[in-house]
C-alpha cells in the first residue's frame, strides 16, 4: 500500500508543479488586477477603493466584494476612444503578422533548405542582432526613417525621389518596426518545423507529376502549419499590446491599447480604468491561443 500510495503523490507531483508555477506568476497577479479592474478609483495610496481590511476577517472581504461593480467595463464600452484603439490594435496586429508570414516563410524555407554546415550560421545572423536592447534598436529606425535618416538620403542619391519621403511617424512606419522586432518569432518556429520537414515527401510529388508550385502547395505547407501558426501566434499575442514601437515610430496619430494602458496608469493614474484595459486585452490575447488549442486538438483526432 505505501508503495502505491508513493507511485501515486509522484503522478500528482509531476501536473502540480507546474500547476503551481501557473498560479503563483499568472493567477495570484491576475487575481489582482482584476480586483483593481472591478474598483472605483481614488486620490490615495494605492489610487483606488475598496481596499482589503486584513484584521477585519471575513466581514472584511465581504465589505470589498460588495464593493465591486463593472463601471470601468463599461466606460471602455461606451468611451470611442478604448474602441477605437482596440480595432487599432487588432487591424495593426493582423496586418503586421500577415507581412511576417509573407516576409518569414521565404527566409525559413531559404534556411531550412540550405546546406546544413550553413544553417546553424543561418540561425546565429538571424538572432545575433537582437541581443541588442530593444529600445536602442527602434531608435536606431528613427535614425533610419526620419526626414534626412538613411533611408531619405539613399533614396536621393539613387535619384528615386526628389525630396524626402515623410515615413516616420507614419502606420508604415510602425508596420516596419513591427516587421523587423518580431521577425525571428515567426522565422524560427517555420525553420524548425521545416528543417524536419522529410523531403522524400517532396521528391514522390513530383514523381507522381506535381509541379514545384503543386508540391510545395499539397505537402510542403501543410506539413508546416504548425509552424506557421505557432509563429503567427509569438507575433500577435505581443503585438496587439506593443507599447514601444507604435509610441516612437508612430507618432501621436498611432493609438493602440498598450499606449492606452500606459497613459491610465501613469499619466491619469487611474489603476481601475488601466486595469480593466489589461484584463480586455488579455482576452483579446487568449482567444487565437484558445482556437488554436482547439483546431490542434481535432487535428490530432483525426485518423
Amino acid at each position: 500500500m505505501t508503495g502505491r500510495l508513493r507511485d501515486a503523490l509522484r503522478r500528482l507531483a509531476l501536473p502540480a508543479v507546474p500547476l503551481l508555477w501557473l498560479l503563483a506568476f499568472f493567477g495570484l497577479p491576475f487575481a489582482v488586477v482584476l480586483k483593481i479592474s472591478l474598483s472605483d478609483p481614488a486620490t490615495a495610496l494605492p489610487p483606488y477603493t475598496p481596499v482589503l481590511d486584513w484584521d477585519a476577517g471575513l466581514a472584511g472581504w465581504a465589505d470589498v466584494l460588495a464593493a465591486l461593480d463593472f463601471e470601468n467595463y463599461r466606460t471602455l464600452l461606451a468611451d470611442p476612444l478604448y474602441l477605437d484603439a482596440g480595432l487599432t490594435s487588432l487591424t495593426v496586429a493582423l496586418c503586421a503578422t500577415l507581412l511576417l508570414v509573407l516576409v518569414g516563410y521565404p527566409i525559413a524555407y531559404a534556411m531550412a533548405r540550405a546546406p546544413k554546415a550553413w544553417q546553424p550560421l543561418l540561425v546565429a545572423l538571424m538572432v545575433i542582432p537582437f541581443w541588442t536592447s530593444f529600445l536602442i534598436r527602434v531608435y536606431a529606425w528613427i535614425a533610419i526613417l526620419k526626414s534626412d535618416g538613411l533611408l531619405n538620403q539613399a533614396l536621393m542619391a539613387l535619384g528615386l525621389v526628389r525630396q524626402p519621403v515623410e515615413i516616420l511617424n507614419t502606420p508604415a512606419a510602425v508596420m516596419i518596426g513591427m516587421v523587423y522586432a518580431y521577425l525571428p518569432f515567426m522565422v524560427l518556429p517555420l525553420y524548425a518545423v521545416l528543417e524536419r520537414l522529410d523531403r522524400g515527401l517532396i521528391e514522390a510529388a513530383r514523381d507522381l507529376g506535381a509541379s514545384r508550385l503543386a508540391a510545395f502547395r499539397t505537402v510542403t505547407l501543410p506539413l508546416s502549419w504548425p509552424g506557421l501558426v505557432a509563429g503567427a501566434l509569438l507575433c500577435f499575442i505581443p503585438i496587439t499590446g506593443e507599447f514601444i514601437i507604435p509610441d516612437l515610430l508612430g507618432g501621436t496619430d498611432t493609438l493602440m491599447l498598450g499606449r492606452v494602458l500606459w497613459s491610465e496608469f501613469f499619466s491619469n493614474r487611474d489603476w481601475p480604468l488601466a486595469s480593466s484595459v489589461a484584463v480586455v486585452l488579455l482576452v483579446i490575447v487568449a482567444g487565437p491561443v484558445v482556437l488554436f488549442r482547439e483546431a490542434e486538438a481535432r487535428r490530432l483526432e483525426r485518423p
